[in-house]
């Protein structure tokens, strides 16, 4: 199918991107869940989104989320479905996913114990910190939630992440706090990831160090795995939450892996974001391909990536609230679709997921905007403008202006006669340097009024869109082989570092010896 996508792409690649654009620029965007997205600033014209179209409905992107909403087998790695939509489904279910559904309640009913007060601390005070532990999928979703609505916080709790193995990664989440107050939560679907084990076993021992015997009261843990979780334990009871098996952890933010955000921001603020999620689910379950967001999202990916070769993605999210966005989605999208094998062991035909990075704008204005409007490089980008619109007036307005302007200037560039006319005193020399190629694609995402429920389905969309993406691409993104190679060579070169083995690799041999000095 690519090969009869490749003569619509040359040619529109042929044109004018600003002709593109103002040829669309009157189709209305497409409409999920109170989010518009506007996608007119796109190398295509109406065959080649015709052609689009229809690969999307050979690739069967309908029956993907058919089998996806059914609890289907669609991660054939691990024989299992996909599940993270049930944890935010707002009706009773059936099956396996009613108890996938079932299982963010006791972290949700926990949350709003410890913040009233029901659940305290050993010394029966009420708990004032809280400590999460987790890394990748157990620590990004978390860390944007609390990050984007921290101004909904209570005030009455502190809340400190740890991610990193590097030591002073928990030194200074635990800087400051008491330890006869602090609810220490980890969370690790397998309870066997090296970094998140570690941090919780040194948290572990401060809290003993204090509270002695009573320190299990202030542990959370979040498993798959409650039988490990129970023997790290050491028979001693804790306050145990389940994440389901059918639940990746890339796609968990919506579980018990969010306890500390339901604590820090209210368990009520935490269902509005489940409700935003669910009602983007509904979108996509319920929408046709031509307007459904999701997988119209999938199939730009598939032409800009596969078909245009467009080897990266950058994200400008011009909202101060989602300023960690990038970096969630860079695991979200790249560890689900950065692979070249399909769950069949068949590799797959061209480029699949491009390289996303980004930023926060207007921020990024100052730093890499130069490199995405003069430099050598043509990358598309994606604005999402979704800022309080009730704040400060002056501000959105100039928020929202700087936004359109990048887009327009990315777009439309800047030629060399528009310099010398503008600025009629400059050398020809001076002038070139001026010139902008433009040409350069971009959509726009926007929200009238973001918040918790705008945000959850934001959330949601990228989830499907992912999902869809990994439907055209013959990939399965629920799994992540690369991630576990990493952490087995970890392992067996440990005894290496330590000095008691040493490395058959000669060149990693040499870099021990060189890092330790011996």
């Amino acid at each position: 199918m690519t090969a009869d996508l490749t003569p619509h792409a040359d040619r529109v690649t042929r044109s004018s991107l600003k002709a593109l654009a103002e040829a669309r620029a009157s189709m209305a965007p497409l409409r999920a869940a109170g989010w518009s997205i506007d996608l007119s600033r796109q190398y295509l014209d109406a065959d080649a989104e015709a052609a689009l179209l229809h690969f999307g409905r050979v690739s069967g992107l309908q029956s993907a989320a058919d089998h996806l909403f059914a609890g289907d087998i669609v991660n054939p790695s691990e024989n299992r479905p996909a599940l993270h939509w049930a944890l935010r489904a707002q009706a009773e279910l059936s099956g396996e996913a009613e108890t996938v559904r079932q299982s963010v309640q006791p972290a949700l009913a926990f949350a709003r114990d410890v913040v009233s007060g029901a659940v305290t601390s050993s010394t029966g005070d009420p708990f004032n910190a809280v400590l999460h532990i987790g890394i990748g999928g157990s620590d990004f979703g978390p860390r944007l939630i609390a990050d984007a609505f921290e101004d909904k916080a209570s005030g009455k709790i502190d809340l400190r992440f740890c991610a990193n193995v590097d030591p002073f990664d928990l030194d200074r989440a635990m800087h400051g706090l008491d330890p006869k107050r602090t609810l220490v939560i980890g969370v690790s679907k397998s309870f066997g990831t090296e970094e998140t084990l570690y941090n919780l076993a040194r948290a572990r021992k401060w809290l003993e160090e204090t509270v002695g015997d009573e320190s299990q009261q202030h542990l959370a843990l979040v498993t798959a795995n409650a039988d490990r979780a129970k023997a790290w334990l050491d028979g001693r009871e804790a306050h145990v939450f389940d994440m389901p098996l059918s639940v990746g952890g890339r796609f968990s933010l919506w579980s018990a892996a969010s306890l500390a955000c339901m604590i820090y921001l209210g368990a009520d603020v935490f269902e509005e974001i489940l409700q935003g999620a669910a009602d983007m689910d509904a979108h996509v379950r319920s929408t046709a391909l031509e307007e459904n967001a999701a997988m119209r999202l999938a199939l730009l990916d598939y032409w800009n990536a596969t078909v245009r070769n467009e080897k990266m993605r950058v994200l400008l999210a011009y909202a101060n609230r989602l300023r960690m966005l990038p970096t969630y989605l860079q695991q979200l999208e790249m560890e689900s679709n950065g692979k070249t094998v399909g769950p069949t062991g068949t590799p797959v035909s061209g480029a699949t997921a491009p390289a996303l990075w980004g930023g926060e704008g207007s921020v990024g204005q100052h730093s890499y905007h130069q490199w995405l409007h003069q430099g050598s490089q043509d990358v598309p980008c994606e604005f999402i403008l979704a800022p309080d619109r009730d704040r400060e007036p002056e501000g959105i307005q100039a928020l929202t202006a700087h936004a359109l302007a990048q887009a327009e200037v990315l777009a439309n560039g800047r030629g060399f006669e528009d310099v010398k006319r503008e600025e009629p005193d400059l050398s020809d020399d001076v002038a070139r340097q001026k010139v902008h190629a433009g040409g350069r694609a971009s959509t726009f995402l926007s929200h009238a009024k973001f918040g918790p429920k705008a945000f959850g389905a934001l959330v949601s969309l990228y989830e499907h869109r992912t999902y869809f993406a990994g439907q055209l691409w013959h990939l399965n993104p629920f799994d992540q082989w690369g991630v576990e190679r990493g952490k087995t060579m970890a392992s067996r070169l440990k005894p290496a570092v330590e000095g008691s083995a040493k490395a058959d690799d000669p060149v990693t041999s040499a870099l021990i010896s060189m890092i330790t000095g011996e």
